[in-house]
């Protein structure tokens, strides 16, 4: 990873006619060659983010650059640079796989050899095959080529692995690894936790169109989010004890009962665990977020 930002934000706005404000005021970078996770929930304000810096929506203040171009402003040429996965595609299911690849990759001037991109997506076997033929994790692989077939610098996946099986999902991150490897850079939005924690190298929580938190993915809360617990249970009830230094927790209860205590337990807080406790407050207000955006888009 170089330091060559391919995203930067500055007090980004996005204000509606009704006056009602979905991105209020957020800045953060993304450097070439991250993995960078968006999280937030429904209404917070990340979808609103992501289509700005697509250059599918207007911003209605502050600065954006997406590999130094304004969005707003971007070009065919930069389009072709970006590679865009969305949550639904609405592609044509009667064509086949290696024949949808083949017409996206006509629209790039330097695309990615279509077979090696189905291997890559491990649909090789499927490349014949009708689209509306396919399982729903075996079509999120076509979404996936389709977004990558143009030799993206930067990638944008909104909710990719929605509706898959844990076996596709564990498919789906290998394929992203590989993609990382090769220097792609990845803008990600996911409403599932384990998978920012086990994709992303750093990530921002937005709630209520700001930006609440921003860090690497083992420093978002701060230290004190996640302090472990130690959990156990005497002749007296339940205890805990939050600390930095469970072992040595485990080791003085143990000398104490001269063995292991009952129901003893050494919780880790996860990234979900600390996710939920920095947006507590603000999802009320994301739901209202979400009814104000669609009435104003209807």
């Amino acid at each position: 990873m170089t330091s060559e930002k391919h995203v930067s934000v500055r007090d980004l706005r996005k204000t509606y006619s009704t006056g009602f404000t979905a991105v209020d005021g957020i800045s953060f970078d993304i450097e070439r060659g991250e993995t960078f996770a968006l999280l937030g929930p429904n209404g917070a304000g990340k979808s609103t983010t992501i289509e700005i810096l697509e250059g599918y929506r207007d911003r209605s203040g502050g600065e954006a650059t997406v590999l130094g171009v304004d969005p707003q402003h971007g070009g065919l040429d930069w389009k072709a640079r970006l590679g865009i996965v969305l949550q639904s595609t609405g592609e044509s299911g009667n064509v086949s796989v290696r024949e949808q690849l083949s017409h996206f990759a006509s629209f790039y001037p330097n695309p990615r050899d279509v077979d090696e991109v189905i291997a890559a997506v491990g649909l090789t076997e499927k490349a014949k095959s009708r689209i509306k033929a396919l399982s729903g994790g075996q079509r999120r692989r076509v979404d996936v080529a389709l977004g990558v077939i143009g030799r993206p610098e930067l990638l944008f996946l909104d909710e990719p692995t929605t509706g898959f099986d844990p076996e596709a999902r564990h498919e789906f991150w290998d394929l992203i690894r590989e993609l990382k490897r090769e220097g792609t850079t990845i803008l990600l939005t996911t409403h599932y936790l384990d998978e920012a924690a086990q994709l992303g190298d750093r990530a921002g929580v937005i709630a209520g169109g700001k930006l609440i938190d921003i860090g690497a993915i083992g420093e978002i809360g701060g230290r004190d989010a996640r302090t472990p617990l130690v959990r156990w249970r005497d002749s007296s009830g339940v205890h805990e004890e939050r600390t930095l230094e469970p072992g040595a927790v485990v080791a003085r209860l143990y000398g104490a009962s001269g063995g292991e205590p009952e129901g003893l337990e050494v919780i880790r807080p996860s990234l979900e665990d600390v996710y939920l406790k920095l947006v507590a407050g603000h999802i009320g207000s994301s739901a209202q977020s979400t009814e104000l955006i669609q009435e104003e888009l209807a």
